[in-house]
């Protein structure tokens, strides 16, 4: 799988003028049921997250409040997402590597994740996920 497998997903959205409305259904918004649900926030400014690479694992990830970017490798192409409305987000297969920055203040980044937390399911090293895609021994 490579990047051209991840893409924005664009959720529903209920407009109202007392304000609107999203909702996400597993299996029927995202490709997956979902098993997980973490989210990421009081970001520091420069600070980076993720930095690994899921084995099985698939993601929707959103920009709850503020703004942020996610950098997809595939071990061959890298590509910037920006992620700032709470009414898309981005889909991650598995086997890509990822890191997230440009936090802006106050910004909140929900994750929804297609299993419970593995540690066996992490590639955390670059280079042990570049072996595992075979580009090195």
């Amino acid at each position: 799988m490579g990047i051209q497998n991840c893409h924005f997903i664009d959720l529903p959205r209920i407009q109202d003028p007392r304000g609107n409305l999203t909702f996400i259904e597993s299996e029927r918004h995202i490709p997956f049921e979902i098993k997980r649900v973490y989210y990421l926030y009081d970001v520091p400014g420069g600070a980076e997250r993720g930095g690994h690479a899921h084995k099985n694992l698939s993601q929707l990830i959103v920009a709850m409040s503020g703004s942020f970017d996610v950098v997809l490798d595939d071990g061959h192409h890298r590509h910037r997402f920006h992620l700032n409305r709470s009414y898309y987000g981005l889909y991650i297969c598995p086997m890509i590597w990822r890191q997230l920055d440009n936090f802006s203040s106050g910004s909140v980044c929900m994750v929804l994740a297609s299993n419970y937390y593995e540690e066996d399911d992490y590639y955390r090293d670059y280079r042990e996920y570049q072996k595992a895609l075979g580009l090195i021994r």
